[in-house]
């Protein structure tokens, strides 16, 4: 290896290493500590100050051009399901529909279809009324019913679209979201089986939580007087609209269409234009018609896209630290430094993610680091959409494995459950782990067959 490049290497650890001390010692915000490790690895690496200022800016609106629409319509549309009460409607109705014996699986779907939709937090504080409700009928411990839950939430958040994660790792690569949503949809089902319905039985028979009584929790349904409830039906339809319409645009070459049919399906299942369609049947069917007035409406909608406004702000500095390790020439060494390992690209993507993750906590933070850090090598190489898209969700499965005390999600939980921080390590922990390692386990089996 050469010098150069040695001293290259040199220059990507130390930029690195300022990123976790910036964010872990001094708290300073990940949008800011992405930018500045960014140009401090653009300056040191000896391109000139107008090429780093540029990698920035480049780096920024190419990240951008389209992640911005799609996180910020996702997040309204997000926000509509949750303030009318269709995901408590899902989940109550599911409930009753798969009985008292089989309450896990009604919450792993619930989980599942919420955590695609809204917010990981979100959906959990929403629902976590729910989960008190059973617990106290059964008399069973907390963790029965919220493993179950949460580990519906991790597997949508983590890898299926439009989930702000798997969205935000597509839009470094520029990959068709459909691809992502096929393969994350495949990879969750067992990873919803194993960490919610399996683990979930097993710590709830080795932990008992009684129900938190120190929460002040919102009841939901005091607002029924004023604003009708979304129906079952109504609901989960409108809550697959947007996915629908993407993995058919996805889908329409392969089905045979006509040339007419694809056109229409390649615009409407375009992500942004799918999701400007879902948030507008959303916002008149759970917003207009369940009695929501205009002022309400607008307030729901804006208040959506402040917690959007952040990820979509850290979203955009993943881009610029992609576009500086290509600019620098850091990320064409370290393709070669990874490729020597003889290691399959979808594992050296899972394992910077699993390693961001454990050393800083934010999983969106961690799957920037590795989408910027990755992009680089797997533009060298020839890998196709289906394998680029498995790529993406082992990003996911990293960026969500291994959640501890530096991670928000532990202290939500923790606070939330009223559980031990012992544990929380024992339930949510490991529930985690086990959610990172078996999605990424059945994507990397898919990747022997995929090309």
């Amino acid at each position: 290896m050469m010098p150069h490049d040695l001293y290259l290497l040199l220059v990507a650890a130390v930029g690195l290493g300022l990123l976790l001390v910036l964010i872990i010692k001094f708290k300073l915000n990940p949008f800011v500590t992405l930018l500045l490790t960014s140009i401090f690895i653009g300056l040191c690496s000896g391109i000139s100050p107008t090429a780093v200022i540029g990698a920035v800016q480049s780096g920024m609106a190419n990240t951008l051009g389209t992640i911005a629409v799609i996180i910020g319509l996702g997040s309204i549309f997000g926000a509509m399901l949750e303030k009318s009460g269709g995901a408590e409607e899902i989940a109550y109705t599911l409930i009753k529909k798969f009985g008292e014996k089989n309450t896990a699986w009604a919450l792993v779907i619930t989980g599942f279809i919420v955590g695609v939709t809204v917010f990981f937090d979100v959906g959990f504080i929403l629902l976590i009324p729910i989960i008190f409700g059973l617990a106290k009928k059964s008399k069973r411990s907390v963790l029965t019913y919220a493993i179950p839950l949460l580990g519906g939430l991790a597997s949508g958040f983590a890898m299926v679209p439009p989930s702000p994660l798997p969205v935000a790792i597509a839009a470094i690569f520029h990959v068709n979201l459909g691809i992502v949503i096929i393969f994350g949809v495949i990879a969750s089902i067992p990873t919803m089986i194993l960490a919610g319905i399996v683990f979930g039985r097993f710590i709830g028979n080795k932990i008992y939580l009684p129900v938190n009584e120190s929460l002040d929790l919102m009841d939901h349904k005091k607002n029924e007087g004023k604003h009708k409830r979304p129906t079952f039906s109504m609901t989960i339809t409108i809550a697959l609209v947007p996915l629908v319409l993407i993995v058919l645009n996805t889908l329409s070459n392969i089905l045979g269409f006509t040339h007419s049919i694809s056109t229409i399906l390649s615009f409407i299942g375009n992500p942004f234009v799918a999701l400007i369609i879902a948030t507008l049947i959303a916002i008149y069917f759970l917003g207009v018609r369940l009695n929501y007035t205009r002022e309400e409406i607008m307030d729901i909608t804006t208040r959506a896209l402040q917690p959007a406004g952040l990820i979509i702000l850290i979203v955009g500095a993943g881009g610029v630290l992609k576009e500086m390790m290509v600019a620098t020439g850091i990320g064409t060494v370290l393709g070669h430094v990874f490729m020597s390992t003889h290691m399959p690209i979808i594992v050296i993507a899972f394992l910077i993610a699993l390693i961001a993750r454990l050393t800083q906590g934010s999983s969106i933070v961690a799957a920037m680091t590795a989408a910027g850090l990755v992009y680089p090598i797997i533009e060298k190489l020839t890998l196709s959409s289906s394998y680029t898209a498995l790529i993406i969700v082992a990003i996911g499965c990293g960026a969500t494995a291994c959640s501890h005390v530096n991670d928000s999600g532990f202290w939500l939980v923790n606070r939330y459950l009223g559980a031990s921080i012992k544990d929380t390590f024992k339930s949510w922990t490991i529930m985690e782990t086990i959610v990172g390692f078996t999605g990424f386990f059945i994507v990397l089996i898919l990747s022997f067959f995929i090309a």
